[in-house]
């Protein structure tokens, strides 16, 4: 049956590619934009509508609907765009082949060094971190208590309808990604990993996106090829390749719309050359702009943390022209561009379901006091301790990520940041002292647990990314696409710093600052200022490729001990020994966050059969996800809805799991085995879980 199912996902992925060919110009980078973006397009409305009909878990009809869905966004699209000249894809393969090897051997040394050393390490990083994406379970917090908990809940119950889970971020947070999740799982046999796989797609598109806008920008494919490498490697985008978290496809989406804009900007069409007519931009780039911008909003909320920094590239690629009303005709396509594509993408995906059920569009209150602005209180307390985010986020970029998982990689760090930390004193910046606006407190050397999982840019960003916008920003080097990246880095930067409390995990949200970033890197080829392809710069260029090689090395490091996902068994620093996640036990593996757990979820997969129904009395911080078992085959009840009264145990119970904080233990109970006594370990300890027999068996 799995092999029934992966025949019409591959004939999805190749009629996309089809599709594709016949709306975007002859360039390899813009049809493989293209194609992922009307193939995560297609089936996040054909989920939508999927929900609608109660038929969610419906291999049949997923496999079908979406090439339903794909011809009619596809027919729209061709007819939007002017036309096109059919190309044959693999002959285009061919003739980028032919012109990456000619580039290549045309690099000098050092420039021939710097690849190289690159696309070995990222070589290695590829082929490991697939075989992780295929043989490992997940194990991310976010996807225990809620991610992949309401994904089950959504089959289970065959509709995305809103019904009160445990967990508050099961029925507030958007459920765009859920389809694109949904469909993976299905049309690969219900194979868990398949999850993975749109978090793990991100990556590459988001590695494409990152060299086609350089090449929109300088046409230099040394250039584009360094930032695209530059970026595959930063600690925390390459860190959410392997996981089911949510921030590496938001990124995917937002490369994409900032490719498209990038397009527009510098790719027009003559409309006639021999009359000395001006050049038109191509409207198709805003068409597809706007659908990225729909399905961007529609992934999470925090996109509209983005929108500053959108708005300033929209301003270069946009806004500016040569008059008003030109200006204007293009302003109005890009506004019904993006009005289409938020009630096509945005819409449906929860947010009004949200205002109806919580009275806002994120959530209820009490979310938005732990994670949001709320939380500061006062508008002067807001300043005063965004401000002081802004210099606990540059403090926190400031670190050898990935280098610092081994002993001798924190003890250098710690050395290395001795002055910035007595800097902060004798400014008397209070920034591990003050904690009303921290989910965790600041600290110079962030625990072990922190910096492991949620690493921000590591040597690429202060040795090179951070220098190179400083150089911009005081005019030394001139670029006026770079001043605009940069303003739009900057914006970005301040919107985290002052939306939410400061949060030692918030290393995931800076891969999107990083997307604006990274570009920088094309001025080590394109600006005479700072170019390495240059004789004559041997200082310069032993620092670049001492830069280079430490963030080879870091990436490297963060794949190889990252203890969520290990290749090879490890002892931290701390002394903890962590197996390999290949041979690890299931359940100890997805149990990594919360080990005092551990023995009772095992026990209870011991006991409790693989196709039974489980009430759930849990709390909103509680690993729900393990429940379902190594097959994903029970089926489980939310008996305790987020801020919601308890409900009734139901008839077709088989089993009650609960936490001791909910229900009092009675005679016959089975006492699952938490440890209550690692809650000094353990960020968030687990409850103390016991389990109740309802039924004979």
């Amino acid at each position: 049956m799995t092999f029934l199912y992966i025949i019409p996902l591959v004939a999805f992925i190749f009629y996309v590619g089809q599709l594709s060919a016949k709306i975007c110009r002859r360039s390899l980078i813009e049809w493989l934009l293209t194609t992922y973006l009307l193939g995560v397009g297609s089936v996040i409305l054909t989920g939508f509508v999927l929900s609608a009909l109660y038929l969610t878990a419906s291999e049949v009809a997923w496999a079908g609907a979406v090439f339903v869905t794909a011809t009619l966004l596809g027919v729209i699209l061709r007819q939007l765009s002017p036309s096109i000249q059919p190309f044959s894809v693999l002959a285009l393969i061919k003739e980028r082949q032919r012109t990456f090897k000619e580039w290549f051997r045309d690099l000098s040394t050092f420039p021939k060094f710097l690849f190289s050393t690159l696309l070995a390490t990222l070589t290695v990083i590829a082929v490991t971190n697939l075989l992780l994406v295929l043989f490992t379970v997940p194990n991310e917090w976010d996807s225990m208590t809620g991610h992949l908990n309401r994904v089950m809940q959504y089959m289970q119950r065959g509709t995305m309808r809103h019904f009160g889970g445990t967990n508050w971020n099961i029925d507030t947070y958007p459920k765009s990604v859920c389809n694109l999740q949904i469909y993976g799982f299905l049309m690969t046999g219900h194979f868990e990993n398949g999850f993975k796989f749109i978090h793990h797609l991100s990556y590459w598109a988001a590695i494409v996106a990152v060299f086609g806008i350089v090449q929109r920008i300088g046409n230099k494919l040394s250039a584009s090829f360094f930032c695209a490498l530059a970026y595959a490697l930063l600690p925390d985008f390459l860190m959410q390749a392997i996981t089911t978290e949510t921030d590496i496809v938001l990124t995917s989406y937002l490369s994409v719309l900032l490719y498209m804009l990038f397009a527009y900007q510098s790719v027009g069409t003559q409309l006639a050359t021999t009359t000395g007519k001006p050049t038109t931009k191509d409207s198709r780039y805003l068409y597809l702009a706007g659908m990225a911008f729909g399905i961007a909003f529609g992934h999470k909320i925090t996109f509209a943390l983005l929108l500053p920094s959108v708005f300033v590239i929209m301003v270069y690629t946009v806004f500016l022209s040569p008059s008003w009303s030109v200006t204007i005709e293009r302003t109005w396509r890009l506004g019904a561009a993006i009005l289409v594509g938020v009630c096509l993408w945005t819409l449906p995906t929860g947010y009004l379901k949200n205002i109806e059920v919580f009275g806002h569009p994120i959530g209820p209150p009490t979310a938005l006091k732990h994670q949001s602005v709320e939380r500061a209180g006062p508008l002067r307390n807001l300043l005063e301790q965004g401000s002081r985010n802004v210099a606990r986020y540059a403090y926190d970029h400031v670190n050898l990520d990935g280098i610092r998982n081994t002993r001798l990689g924190a003890t250098v760090n710690h050395a290395m940041r001795k002055p910035i930390v007595v800097l902060e004193d004798k400014l008397h910046m209070r920034l591990d002292e003050e904690t009303d606006f921290s989910i965790q407190p600041f600290a110079f050397d962030r625990r072990f647990a922190f910096y492991n999982a949620n690493p921000y840019w590591g040597v690429f960003g202060f040795g090179l990314i951070f220098p190179l916008l400083v150089l911009v920003l005081i005019g030394f080097v001139r670029s006026t696409p770079h001043l605009f990246l940069g303003l739009a880095l900057l914006l970005h930067f301040a919107a985290l710093s002052y939306s939410a409390p400061y949060d030692p995990f918030k290393g995931r949200y800076f891969i999107e600052t990083g997307l604006f970033g990274v570009t920088f890197l094309a001025l080590l080829f394109l600006h005479p200022r700072v170019r390495v392809d240059q004789p004559n710069r041997t200082l310069w260029k032993t620092y670049v490729g001492f830069v280079t090689v430490l963030g080879c090395i870091s990436a490297l490091l963060c794949v190889f001990l990252n203890t969520r996902a290990l290749p090879f068994a490890w002892t931290a620093p701390d002394g903890r020994s962590f197996p390999s996640a290949f041979k690890s036990d299931r359940i100890q593996q997805m149990t990594l966050g919360r080990p005092d757990i551990s023995v009772a979820y095992k026990r209870f997969d011991e006991i409790v059969p693989a196709n039974a129904t489980v009430g759930l009395y849990t709390i909103n911080d509680d690993y729900e996800y393990p429940l379902y078992g190594p097959k994903l085959s029970r089926r489980l009840l939310a008996l305790n809805p987020f801020e919601q009264r308890l409900r009734p145990v139901p008839k077709e119970a088989d089993y009650l799991f609960f936490a001791r904080s909910i229900v009092c233990p009675q005679p016959g109970d089975i006492r699952l085995g938490t440890d209550t006594t690692m809650k000094n370990a353990v960020i968030v300890p687990g409850e103390d879980y016991y389990l109740r027999k309802l039924k004979p068996h």
